[in-house]
């Protein structure tokens, strides 16, 4: 679930930005066909200043079709001195990989956290890894959205507002000049599992009170500030992808009728068709790469979205992908040194 915004009124979970999944990318290495590369991002806007070093960051592979973890990379934090901070790195799998803990075996230990302009590169066996702050590669139209739809006021998105408009577009990338902490690898695909395809999915959770409690997750973009209210987002956010269909799918076939005039049939179609239900991103290395098959950084996923949740009514927005990524590993483009203040 793509968060940079968690409902329109909601917030971050927990009122905190560093346990805010923004974005879950999966794709080819350019440079080895072997190799994979997934990043997690959080705390969109970077309105905090490190990662929270109560949580258990995850990026969860099934690679078995069950919609259980089978792999599983955690990572951990301590707590932020001087402006620092270090990360380590575990990768379970099996029965380890189900757990909210930090399972398994550490693969990076201790590493630098890098929250300047250069970005700090680890390797470790085959596996690379960065993690810190990068330039965000996410783009949206927003406000034209907000012209696009009903809102309740600001609240949740209700409907389309009468027949769509191109005029309704701004032009603006609201995230054209804005951060988020990225968390980074690229690994041998054959550590996501003998299949050829697999399902992967973020997860966050704080410790509280001694106990690790889910509080966000991320899977296929931009779903829940689309297709659910911000009264359902919270259960959403702390349930496990094998049961989004018992206990979503009526809510997501609403909001398509709702604003695509689709029937229950057409909807429940499009839903299998697109996988989106459970929630976790499909991954086929030997297809070719771009979302619904993983994610690549310049995929206009708002476009692809809102084209789906409207039965093809909403018109392009004409936005591009920023123009600052990388050719190379961490492949997200250098921090902004003076990023626009964050939304209120």
């Amino acid at each position: 679930m793509s968060n940079h915004f968690t409902g329109l009124n909601l917030g971050p979970p927990e009122g905190d930005t560093r346990l805010d999944l923004t974005d879950l990318y999966a794709f080819q290495s350019p440079r080895d066909p072997s190799r994979t590369v997934l990043i997690l991002n959080c705390n969109s806007f970077a309105k905090a200043a490190a990662f929270h070093p109560d949580a258990v960051y995850r990026i969860n592979i099934d690679n078995d079709g069950d919609a259980e973890n089978d792999v599983a990379l955690s990572l951990v934090f301590s707590e932020p001195q001087d402006g620092r901070q270090r990360a380590t790195v575990y990768l379970a799998t099996g029965s380890e990989a189900r757990g909210l803990e930090a399972a398994g075996e550490p693969i990076f230990k201790d590493v630098e956290v890098s929250f300047g302009p250069e970005p700090h590169i680890y390797t470790s066996g085959p596996y690379t890894f960065f993690v810190g702050l990068r330039s965000d590669a996410f783009f949206i139209d927003f406000a034209g959205i907000l012209n696009m739809f009903d809102h309740e006021g600001g609240k949740n998105f209700t409907g389309l507002e009468g027949a769509p408009d191109p005029s309704r577009w701004t032009g603006k990338d609201l995230f054209a000049n804005y951060n988020v902490f990225s968390m980074a690898f690229e690994l041998p695909t054959s550590v996501l599992g003998a299949n050829s395809a697999v399902r992967i999915w973020g997860r966050v959770s704080i410790r509280r009170d001694g106990k690790l409690v889910p509080v966000d997750r991320a899977g296929h973009p931009t779903l829940a500030n689309f297709f659910l209210t911000d009264k359902k987002k919270p259960e959403f956010d702390g349930s496990e992808p094998v049961h989004d269909r018992e206990r979503f799918l009526d809510e997501f076939i609403h909001s398509m009728e709702h604003v695509g005039g689709y029937s229950v049939e057409e909807a429940r179609a499009v839903i299998d068709a697109h996988g989106i239900l459970p929630d976790m991103l499909s991954f086929d290395p030997g297809k070719p790469g771009g979302y619904p098959n993983g994610r690549l950084l310049t995929d206009h996923i708002v476009a692809k979205r809102l084209s789906m949740l409207s039965k093809g009514k909403i018109p392009p927005d004409g936005l591009k992908p920023h123009t600052d990524l990388l050719t190379d590993f961490p492949f997200l483009g250098t921090p902004h040194p003076n990023p626009d203040p964050p939304p209120a």
